[in-house]
Order: C-alpha cells, then structure tokens, then sequence
C-alpha cells in the first residue's frame, strides 16, 4: 500500500483585519497579477495594498472580520479524505497549501517532507485552470518543495472544469432554485471571477473554461428555454476586464423585470467574493435596478458529488506529470497558457 500527499491549494484569506493588508500585498506582488519585474511589481503592491487595506477591512467586518476559506477549506480536506479512506486502495494524507496567506506553500512543504510520501498529487481548488491562480500555486509550490529537498515523483491535476461530479454538484444545487421559480421570468447568472482581457488574448484559458463548465451544467440541467448567461465579477483597477460585468447584467435584468438566480461558477467555497459582493452589494444593486427576485446559489463546499469527483480524480490519477479531469488536453492550441501538452 503507497503512502500519498494530496495538496489542496487555494488562494488564502485574512484571519484577521490586521492580516488584511499583508494578505493584500502577497496578492499584488505575484509576478502573475501585477506582471512587471521588481522593484517596479513590489513599490505598486505595496501602494495598492495600503490603499485597499480600509476598504478591504471593512469588506472582512461583514464577515466576523476573518476569511472563511481556511476553514471551509479544512472540511473539503477532511471530507475528500474521508473518500479516499473509504477507496481502501492507499494510504493518503491530505494537506492545505495557501497561495497569499497561511498555510503557505513553504510551511505545507517542510510538512510534507516531514511526512515522506511515496507519491504526491497537486489538486488546486480551482475547477478552471488560470496563469493567476492555479499556475502561480504550482509555480510558488515547486520552488518550496525543491526547497524543502522533496523528492517523491508528483502528479499535477492542473484542471476540471467538465468534471462529472462539479457538474453535478452545481446542478443539484441550481435545480431546486429553479424550481421554486417556475413560472416567474428569470434568468441564470453564472458569475465568475473576473481577469484583465489582455491576460486572456495573451493566452490564458479561463474564460473558455469557464464556458466549458456552464454549458455542461445547461446541458445537464435540461430545461427548454433556459434563460443563463455568464458574466464576470470583482474587477480592480481602470484596465479591460472580460465582460459581461456582473453588475451590468444585474442591471439589464432589472430593466427586464427579470428575477436572477446568481451562481459563483468559479468559487467551490465561500469567501468575500460570495459573501460580500454577491450577498451584500450585489444583492442592494438587484433591489435598486428592480429586480424582481435574487437568490444567490451557494458554492459547492463538501457537496457529496464535488467531493466524490475530486476523490474519483486523485484515485484515477496514472500519470507523474500534469493531467487534468478530462485526461487528455482540453483546450484549444491558441491558449498558450495552458500547462498540458497536446495528446
């Protein structure tokens, strides 16, 4: 029986409002946020930090002034190694590496080699593959873990965003919300994360991924004259970012007298995006622009079809390298960014 790691990466948050600002500045001096060299990346981190600390603090205030993630994080942990344990194929150990706040990968990598696994697997928590997100979390893990002098052979799921379990996650919790509107005109508002639209025409394959994951959930769902639309949320800054914006659709569906139905496509916890914008601000701008009914899906946390499907992955897993949910590379050849080769 193999002993195995699994590493869950994720983005972090603040565990108090004094953490705000540092968190902050690890965020913008990610050379794959702010992407200029140093000295340049750190001067404009620190401004922005120190900017958005208040505001970002008062964001927190809502929320008992702590990130939720670090511990929504924990029970995803707990739960998919739950599954693994019951598989009785192998021993595994589940760790939680943070990207902007602890654990961060340096602490969760001296764990890992204390525990001298035969085997590691990278699982990001985030189904859609991105150059900010996943791929900084690989980059920021490679260099501590060869730091740390780990030398077991590694398996990278760099992607999921068709996977049969995520989908059916999102579907069973969509489904009842329809329902309960049945009749009423509404429309289905698949809200993602937002990025800067450079970062995509340079290459990055989030925004297809994106689409690839909401028209599988549309197919899934099947109901005829399905009203749904993907929009992006969380823009910072003056620059393009991917549109729609979640707020205009919000608009445009109050100005229709429409209900929306409001589901964070690219989040699988709850944290201020979800918590705050969705539920707090987004949920005044609906009641302003006249929507006529908001309700917000939640993410899809330890819902057992994600849990089963991120099991099903790591026990699947054949190949020391990267792969992703589908097996075989997704993405169409413009999107450079992406981490598989083609099959």
């Amino acid at each position: 029986m193999a002993c195995k790691a699994v590493i869950l990466f994720n983005l972090g948050g603040p565990d108090n409002l004094d953490a705000v600002e540092p968190f902050l500045f690890n965020l913008f001096k990610d050379p794959a946020i702010i992407r200029l060299p140093n000295p340049f990346r750190w001067l404009i981190a620190k401004l922005i930090s120190r900017r958005r600390a208040p505001v970002a603090q008062e964001i927190y205030a809502h929320i008992g002034g702590a990130s939720p993630l670090l511990p929504q994080t924990e029970e995803q942990a707990a739960a998919l190694k739950a599954a693994l344990d019951a598989a009785g194929t192998d021993q595994f150990e589940v760790f939680i590496c943070m990207r902007y706040w602890h654990p961060f990968a340096s602490e969760v990598a001296d764990k890992v080699k204390a525990y001298d696994p035969d085997e590691i697997i990278l699982l990001p928590l985030y189904p859609q593959f991105s150059s900010t997100t996943t791929a900084s979390s690989l980059n920021d893990w490679k260099i501590c873990a060869d730091r740390a002098g780990i030398l077991a052979p590694t398996a990278t799921l760099c992607c999921y965003p068709i996977e049969t379990g995520l989908v059916k996650a999102y579907t069973g919790l969509i489904a009842p919300v329809l329902q309960d509107l049945a009749g009423k005109p509404a429309r289905l508002l698949f809200s993602a994360h937002g990025l800067p639209q450079k970062i995509v025409d340079a290459g990055d394959p989030y925004q297809w991924q994106i689409e690839q994951t909401t028209d599988r959930i549309v197919k899934e769902l099947d109901i005829d004259g399905l009203d749904w639309k993907v929009c992006y949320q969380s823009r910072v800054g003056p620059m393009k970012w991917l549109q729609p914006s979640t707020e205009d659709e919000i608009r445009r569906a109050g100005s229709e007298k429409l209900s929306l139905i409001i589901v964070p496509i690219a989040f699988v916890s709850e944290h201020s995006e979800t918590l705050v914008e969705l539920d707090i601000e987004y949920a005044k701008l609906a009641d302003e622009a006249g929507v006529a009914d908001y309700r917000r899906v939640k993410t899809v946390g330890v819902e057992a079809d994600f849990i089963a499907g991120l099991a099903e992955m790591v026990l699947n897993i054949k190949t020391i390298g990267i792969t992703n949910g589908a097996g075989v590379r997704i993405c169409p050849a413009k999107f450079k960014d992406c981490v598989m080769v083609a099959s």
